[in-house]
Order: structure tokens, then C-alpha cells, then sequence
């Protein structure tokens, strides 16, 4: 079974609370200028007997009018299969409603796949989705961190989700956090 879903990135950092010496208020100078955008599909697959992964694909999006800034079909079917060869097994796959996963296009590359089946989740339900709080997880990493330009944050946003990876308990702890269990409802 593997969850799904997607975040973008920006040199702007997210805010978070921090140290500083009394009275002084610390402050982290960002440009205002538009540089471009950080996007990050990431999946989570938990399959009984082995350790829990998290596979992802980064696209970086330059800064100009009539650009991308998401990720498209042919992204979110490189993904599902670089984890079907890594997993080595049919995948149940369950993703939010986004517009790139509902789109004709996305129907007609699902359909081909026997190994893959697609469920969604109901809408306006990020609690459910454990990628979710993979998200929080390196955006909190990254709190109050200015970066220069896009591709040091994308090498950063790399290094923190190559960490999760080889940490398939906090994986599973985001999975927990969701309250879905794995038990068959039929078992005893």
C-alpha cells in the first residue's frame, strides 16, 4: 500500500520559532524577488514483512511568466514506477484529488498498469495522508533557514527526505499518526 502526495518549496523559508538574546528580536532578511519554485512528490509504501520506504521525485521550476510550476502526469507515473521496481510488488496506491491526478490524461496512464490500483481520498482530508506530515517534518527543518538560490534548497530539501529514508520507524510513526491502521477489518 503506498500513500501519495505532493509539496512545493520556495527560497522563502517557512517561519518557525527560534533562540535569540533578550531584547533582540532575531530576523532573517529574504529577497522579495520571485526565483522559482521547489516542487517534491513523495510516497510512502508499507508492505508487511519489509521496512517501510519513502520514494520521491524533485522538479525544479525557473521563475518566469508562462513557466510550470507543478509537477505533471508523466512526473507522478515516474514516480509510481520507480517504486513498483523498487518495491517489487502490485501497488495500492491512494492520493488526494489533486487536478493532475483526476485529469483524463492520469485516468488513461493508471488504466494501463495491471499491478496498479488507485484509490482517493475523500476531499479536504490531509489527516488521513502520512506524506503530509513528511512535509511538515522537513519544512520544519527548515524554519527560519534563508537560502540563496533554488538549487542550494533543493539540495537541502534532497538531503532532508534522504534522511527520512533510512528512518522507516519515524515513517511509521507518521503512518500512526494518521490513526488508519493495516489490520484486515475481518481479522480476528
Amino acid at each position: 500500500m503506498c500513500f501519495e502526495d505532493e509539496a512545493g518549496f520556495t527560497r522563502k523559508p517557512p517561519r518557525g520559532r527560534t533562540w535569540g538574546r533578550r531584547g533582540h528580536t532575531p530576523v532573517v532578511t529574504v529577497s522579495k524577488r520571485r526565483s522559482g519554485r521547489l516542487s517534491v512528490a513523495g510516497l510512502i509504501a508499507m508492505r508487511p514483512g519489509s521496512p517501510t520506504r519513502l520514494c520521491h521525485r524533485l522538479r525544479t521550476h525557473r521563475a518566469g511568466k508562462g513557466n510550470r510550476r507543478s509537477m505533471g502526469e508523466r512526473d507522478f507515473i515516474a514516480l509510481i514506477d520507480g517504486t513498483h521496481y523498487l518495491v517489487k510488488a502490485p501497488i495500492v496506491l491512494v492520493w488526494d484529488r489533486l487536478n493532475t491526478h483526476v485529469s483524463r490524461a492520469m485516468r488513461e496512464l493508471i488504466a494501463e498498469p495491471e499491478w496498479l490500483t488507485v484509490f482517493l481520498l475523500p476531499p479536504y482530508s490531509p489527516g488521513l495522508n502520512p506524506v503530509e506530515w513528511v512535509w511538515a517534518h522537513v519544512k520544519r527543518s527548515l524554519a527560519n533557514l534563508a537560502v540563496v538560490a533554488l538549487d542550494r534548497l533543493e539540495a537541502l530539501v534532497r538531503n532532508r527526505l534522504k534522511r527520512l529514508q533510512y528512518r522507516p520507524h519515524t515513517l511509521d510513526g507518521f503512518i500512526a499518526g494518521t490513526g488508519l491502521t493495516t489490520d484486515h477489518p475481518l481479522s480476528p
